[in-house]
């Protein structure tokens, strides 16, 4: 599953690098969205590796704390691109000839980077906090094959109010409000849709969204049952929290390219291209 995720964003990256015709807003998009796709891929295969084939006290307290940051600076940002997906599509239906001049390279390019600060800056206390908890001996196991913020606090012999409040404002302030700004955008997209005179137009206008819903459906339910199950689920056996964790970690970066080159003909071909290359060569 790590491997199909790997190539199939890594197909994608190289699809839009190599076909002029896709250099346009909605593509740089799914490029920042598939880049993210493969960062959250590598951040927890050490991890899952070390799970499944060696000892889980082989990963280092600092190792952990990193992992963790990198999960969940990923997570971050794929809500994110998500977001500024949903803007892009938002502009593309109801201003479709300011379309170019509004999403510049530069606008691009500073999208791009605010949403690398704001996840930097939101996620940089984390491993701080927990680091200045004292843990329990007998309290080493985690419920996940990954180091997951709320899993690892759980585990500290002392007071963590403040992580919990920290935790709580992370995902309101990053994945809560980007998820009420994307219905906000599809609210507006949709009332654009049906002010439109023909009903081909409206199809038309609605199927380009569909491989972007379909990405936020499969990015979204995923984050919802992790913290679903970390909330309400401590009664739950073991193999649940590992399952719900396996799908929140391999599920959206398996699913994205194959979704996008399923309802985008541009892209498939773009990455049949590249493969027809990579056996010629």
């Amino acid at each position: 599953m790590y491997t199909a995720a790997l190539t199939g964003n890594c197909l994608i990256l190289l699809a839009v690098r190599r076909t002029p015709s896709l250099h346009q807003p909605m593509y740089y998009f799914l490029s920042m969205l598939a880049l993210t796709d493969v960062g959250l891929t590598l951040s927890t295969m050490p991890t899952t590796l070390a799970v499944l084939w060696f000892d889980h006290r082989l990963i280092g307290f600092n190792a952990c704390l990193a992992q963790m940051f990198f999960l969940h600076f990923f997570s971050v940002v794929e809500s994110s691109v998500l977001l500024a997906m949903s803007f892009d599509r938002f502009v593309a239906i109801s201003n479709p000839l300011s379309y170019a001049s509004v999403l510049t390279n530069s606008v691009i390019i500073r999208i791009g980077l605010a949403i690398v600060a704001r996840a930097t800056v939101s996620l940089f206390p984390g491993p701080f906090l927990l680091k200045r908890l004292n843990f329990c001996p007998g309290k080493i196991l985690l419920s996940h094959s990954f180091c997951f913020h709320a899993d690892v606090m759980k585990r500290a012999c002392a007071d963590i109010t403040v992580n919990i409040i920290y935790g709580l404002y992370v995902v309101l302030s990053t994945v809560g409000i980007d998820s009420l700004l994307i219905v906000l955008s599809y609210t507006l997209i949709r009332h654009t849709v049906m002010s439109l005179a023909s009903s081909r137009e409206r199809i038309r206008a609605l199927n380009t969204c569909v491989s972007h819903i379909l990405a936020v459906l499969v990015f979204f339910i995923p984050v919802i049952g992790v913290s679903m199950i970390h909330r309400f689920g401590r009664h739950l056996p073991p193999i649940v929290h590992a399952l719900v964790a396996y799908v929140y970690l391999v599920v959206p970066p398996v699913l994205n390219p194959i979704i996008y080159s399923v309802k985008s003909k541009p892209i498939r071909e773009a990455m049949l291209r590249v493969l027809r290359g990579k056996r010629k060569g």
